[in-house]
């Protein structure tokens, strides 16, 4: 993608890293579906790095201001769907 990821520059790498890789499931949950415990895993290791639900949701708002993916949407999908099925969200990305 062509846009930055939201992130703390106060993170270690190896939790950039991971956030990161939490911001591509998202991606991947609107493009082409991602299995359900490859994203519940992310989001997993993205709470241990971001605890807090206020910056949960600002990097979250963040996301969707660059990518026009809506993370939340991803996230509820895990609740809603079983283990070992996949999550394929409906794009619903913002007009540029």
């Amino acid at each position: 993608m062509e846009y930055q990821y939201p992130i703390d520059y106060t993170w270690s790498t190896d939790e950039i890293v991971d956030v990161i890789h939490f911001y591509e499931c998202i991606e991947q949950a609107y493009e082409k579906g991602i299995d359900r415990d490859a994203l519940l895993e992310a989001y997993r290791r993205f709470k241990e790095i971001v605890p807090a639900k206020a910056q949960e949701k600002t990097l979250f708002n963040e996301f969707e201001e660059v990518s026009g993916y809506v993370s939340f949407q991803a996230v509820k999908a895990i609740k809603e769907t079983a283990t070992g099925e996949k999550i394929k969200v409906a794009s619903k990305k913002l007009k540029r």
